[in-house]
């Protein structure tokens, strides 16, 4: 159990909050590219609880600036693009992507009060997909050298959905390896050549065993952590009956990232996004080492199931998330249909918008949500007294986290350790781009 006051400073990331000032460190995604295309490039962002929009201009840079114009407070969304800025139709204040003011078209001619006036403004960078934005102070960061920043754009896919809790609910379902032989567990078991773009649907690597099988009759992983440079390794270790040891390596990426296996050969890094404190988007980039992404399919796929412009899930808490009772007694162990996602979306949202962890009780497969908090809560309590932080990288250190891996594999029960990390070797090997973290 946590106490009232640390389940506030782990999940409050407003301005002014402890887990805010920690989280304005690091680059944030603030939008996909996708929402930026088109003959109207200006979308309304909330990040870490501040109103802002987003923009595209006619040269192609991109802008992230307060919502509300400083003159009267007007919409900035619905503002005008235009002369290199983002012009509010009020009054026609002229804003640049830096927040500076540029024109004050109402004011008396000569005026050079617009001189004065500067606006909220972050830097913001593209990266596989995304648009990101820095809302510290200071220098930002370097990236690190993530494979999903390092992949050709043909091999990486973005995609992002809505979440309707606190961010740290979000996160911690993704450092929970136990929960897939349950919330994910599927009564049957599918064609895995089927699987395409489907997490849990195929094989592990060097296993004709479908993953549906070894999720469902292995429920009880030995499940190992340890801290890394990058944030936290977690191993999922499932003897097969002693023919063999099913091993799953994820990766938590400080501060609310992930790195996980989606087939033999794809992974998915995932950021747990706080709009507010009370709900989040999920932002991911799918990875591939093999061959090109097919994007199309992706796209179609996951637009089945969330709606624009909002990336909000058609299947939501309104209408029990699709439950199924006929579905729960023969097909999935949940009854909410087979994506994934939405089982997700139902476990992180049904506590409540944020819960409440003094009635939390924590076993031995929560290891990792246990190491996790306890590397929140020193890097919260680092930020407010100007110490290290993890992950926040310095101009030219980017490669100094690579990778991390992420994979399921088959291996023998005692030289599993050596031989994920072989396969993933291999697999970077054959990729021709892939960097080497080891």
């Amino acid at each position: 159990m946590l106490s009232a006051e640390i389940n506030e400073l782990i999940t409050r990331t407003g301005p002014g909050t402890g887990a805010g000032h920690m989280m304005r460190h690091y680059w944030q995604p603030a939008a996909l590219i996708d929402e930026l295309e088109g003959p109207r490039p200006v979308r309304p962002v909330t990040l870490l609880g501040e109103d802002l929009v987003a923009f595209k201009n006619t040269d192609g840079s991109y802008g992230l600036i307060g919502k509300h114009c400083p003159h009267r407070g007007a919409d900035l969304c619905y503002g005008r693009l235009e002369d290199g800025g983002l012009r509010c139709p009020f009054h026609g204040w002229l804003f640049d992507r830096d927040g500076k003011c540029l024109e004050q078209p109402a004011e008396p001619e000569g005026s050079r009060m617009h001189e004065n006036i500067r606006h909220t403004a972050y830097p913001v960078i593209e990266r596989a997909g995304i648009l990101w934005a820095y809302m510290g102070e200071g220098e930002p960061p370097a990236f690190p050298d993530l494979d999903c920043f390092v992949a050709p754009d043909t091999h990486v896919f973005a995609f992002k959905g809505f979440i309707e809790c606190n961010w740290l609910q979000a996160l911690e379902v993704g450092i929970d390896p136990a929960h897939a032989s349950f919330l994910h567990r599927f009564l049957q078991d599918e064609d895995p050549e089927d699987s395409y773009g489907k997490q849990f649907r195929g094989k592990s690597i060097a296993s004709d065993m479908p993953m549906t099988k070894i999720l469902r009759e292995f429920p009880r992983p030995d499940i190992k952590v340890e801290e890394t440079p990058f944030g936290l390794r977690l191993t999922a270790l499932r003897n097969l009956d002693n023919q063999g040891m099913h091993v799953r390596v994820t990766n938590q990426i400080f501060p609310h990232g992930i790195v996980i296996p989606m087939s033999p050969e794809m992974t998915i890094t995932q950021w747990h996004v706080p709009v507010n404190d009370e709900t989040c988007y999920w932002y991911a980039v799918f990875t591939s080492f093999t061959d090109p992404v097919d994007k199309p399919l992706m796209r179609a796929q996951r637009l089945e199931l969330y709606e624009l412009p909002d990336y909000k899930p058609r299947l939501n808490k309104a209408n029990d998330y699709g439950f199924d009772a006929g579905e729960q007694e023969r097909e999935t162990y949940l009854g909410m249909g087979l994506d994934i996602n939405v089982h997700d979306q139902w476990a992180v949202e049904s506590p409540g918008p944020i819960f409440d962890r003094t009635n939390e009780h924590l076993g031995k497969s929560d290891v990792g949500i246990i190491a996790y908090r306890r590397m929140l809560r020193r890097a919260i309590e680092a930020a407010g007294t100007g110490g290290d932080l993890p992950m926040v990288l310095r101009n030219g250190d980017g490669a100094a986290i690579r990778g991390p891996a992420a994979l399921d594999t088959i291996a023998g029960l005692d030289d599993w350790q050596d031989v994920w990390k072989t396969r993933d070797k291999e697999r970077r090997e054959a990729s021709g781009w892939a960097p080497d973290p080891w």
